[in-house]
């Protein structure tokens, strides 16, 4: 970050404004506007300038494009760490910048009421389906008590949630939680469910989340960069279960950690049609071999068999860099 080209980008009120309410929740350019009160091209402007100066970035949810500050005490950069600190000391010390974001922050409140009524609406769209789906296995309070105590032995670092779906996962071990990780990305490739999880979340502190758009075949991340990954009820829709944990294990450090959450192996033919499944569960063998061929060390699976289907935590601790097929094959 060049401190020239960053104190230029703080010159503008409005630019100072949009810092402030970054630094309160990721928002749409269009969010924006809607609270500044200003055209959405003209607020385009300025965050271009925003982004161009590393101030905030950009990233693309079908054809919305949403902005998070690019700054503060998680990112590692003590230029931008100083530049959040000397905007939240502005808005405690400056008594009309200080009324300028309050007055904004209350207008925050409209977006936070319009995405909670949009996941609402979703949520009874589809309420019939997940309450059909959720009486057929354990409660979704004891399956969390007993991922949060197999996960609970060590950090969680830079947790990756697979499918986030309505965020609930992330929103377990969000940062500052009993349990948290240090920073959590949720990733689902539904847009609708993404706005699910935007709207359930977008209450908890800035920076600790972030949602992204993608496909756990395709994962839009570099090579071991997370010490915990979850696929939470996500790979039994996978059509190539192998080929998802192979992602999976691409973007695991070595010696982090694998959770799956899922059904074992059952005869429900019609989750296939109703609920899209590719798959009827896991035998406690299937999950054992595709953790090997990708690259993970199995543990013991976890059975919660308090419903009709039974659900099981398995998770895998990462080995480095997968084996040839040919040399795993020889090892066995």
């Amino acid at each position: 970050m060049k401190i020239e080209t960053t104190m230029r980008a703080l010159t503008d009120p409005t630019r100072l404004r949009i810092m402030r309410l970054l630094s309160a929740m990721e928002l749409a350019v269009g969010e924006l506007a809607q609270v500044l009160g200003q055209s959405q091209p003209r607020v385009s402007r300025h965050v271009a300038i925003l982004c161009d100066a590393g101030l905030a970035e950009r990233h693309r949810e079908g054809s919305w494009v949403f902005l998070r500050a690019a700054i503060g005490n998680e990112r590692g950069d003590p230029v931008g760490e100083a530049v959040a600190r000397l905007l939240a000391t502005a808005e405690r010390e400056d008594t009309a910048f200080a009324a300028m974001c309050a007055d904004d922050r209350r207008q925050l409140n409209n977006i936070r009421s319009a995405r909670e009524e949009n996941a609402a609406s979703y949520f009874a769209q589809h309420a019939d389906e997940w309450d059909e789906l959720r009486q057929l296995h354990s409660p979704d309070q004891l399956v969390e008590e007993r991922l949060l105590t197999a996960l609970g032995g060590e950090p969680l670092g830079q947790l990756l949630d697979i499918g986030t779906g309505s965020g609930r996962m992330a929103e377990l071990f969000a940062p500052g939680t009993a349990n948290g990780a240090d920073h959590v990305i949720a990733l689902d490739k539904s847009l609708d469910m993404l706005r699910v999880a935007r709207a359930k979340l977008q209450n908890l502190p800035s920076g600790g989340i972030e949602l992204v758009q993608g496909d756990f075949l395709a994962l839009p991340f570099k090579a071991h960069r997370f010490d915990t990954v979850l696929l939470h009820q996500v790979l039994h829709f996978a059509q190539d279960p192998a080929a998802a944990l192979a992602e999976a294990a691409r973007v695991t450090r070595p010696a982090g950690r694998i959770a799956i959450v899922d059904f074992a192996a059952h005869n429900r033919e019609e989750l296939r049609d109703r609920h899209a499944h590719a798959r009827l569960g896991f035998t406690d063998k299937a999950i054992r071999d595709l953790l090997h061929e990708a690259g993970y060390e199995p543990a013991r699976p976890i059975a919660m068999d308090e419903g009709e289907l039974t659900v099981k935590i398995w998770l895998g601790t990462r080995l480095g860099t997968p084996a040839s097929t040919d040399a795993r094959k020889a090892a066995r």
